[in-house]
């Protein structure tokens, strides 16, 4: 299973649009507290309210995938995260 997390940042919303696949969406106040569970799948659009740990997790037998949008910007232009791996060591440079 592949995941897609966030902290949850203090200042932001976070929309997500799942375009295909299934998946599991995770809600808490912190990561190692989740509140939430909701399945998902092709057609949902998502609302993470501002400070909200989040995570998607890939619970289908096809690749999940998915689009988030939110203001301000937190990455350069042109950033592009092939794998949460890819996601997860470009938080850490910036």
């Amino acid at each position: 299973m592949r995941t897609s997390g966030g902290s949850g940042t203090p200042h932001l919303d976070q929309f997500i649009r799942i375009e295909s696949g299934r998946g599991r969406l995770e809600l808490g106040a912190q990561e190692d507290r989740v509140d939430e569970k909701h399945e998902v799948e092709d057609d949902w659009a998502i609302i993470i309210p501002a400070g909200t740990w989040h995570n998607v997790v890939n619970t289908g037998d096809e690749d999940l995938k998915l689009y988030s949008l939110y203001s301000p910007p937190e990455h350069p232009d042109g950033t592009v995260h092939a794998t949460k791996a890819d996601a997860e060591a470009d938080e850490h440079d910036h």
